[in-house]
C-alpha cells in the first residue's frame, strides 16, 4: 500500500501527518523543520511514500528541493490554487 504525507510548515516546526490510500490516517507527528529530520522520520517509518506534499511558504523552496533530491515526489501547493480547486470540486 501507498502512503502520502502532508506537510504543515512554520519556521521551526513541521506538522507531519501520513494517511494510506484510503485517506485513514496513519500517524500525526511534529518534527523540526529540516529536510534531515523529516527523511529521518520517514526512512525509519519504512513505509513506501507515494507522494509528499505542503503548501508554498518561507521555506518552501529548500523543503522542496531538499526532500526531491533525497528521492521524494513532492508537490508545492499554492493555497489560493488549492482553495479554488477544491471549490470547483466540491460543486461537481
Amino acid at each position: 500500500m501507498s502512503y502520502f504525507v502532508g506537510l504543515d510548515v512554520s519556521l521551526r516546526t513541521v506538522a507531519l501527518c501520513v494517511v494510506d490510500a484510503d485517506g485513514d490516517i496513519i500517524v500525526e507527528r511534529m518534527l523540526d523543520c529540516e529536510v534531515e529530520a523529516i527523511d529521518d522520520y520517514l526512512r525509519k517509518s519504512g513505509e513506501p511514500i507515494a507522494k509528499l506534499g505542503f503548501e508554498a511558504g518561507v521555506i518552501s523552496q529548500m523543503l522542496f528541493h531538499g526532500l526531491q533530491a533525497l528521492g521524494y515526489d513532492v508537490v508545492c501547493l499554492e493555497a489560493r490554487q488549492v482553495s479554488a480547486a477544491l471549490s470547483a470540486n466540491h460543486t461537481l
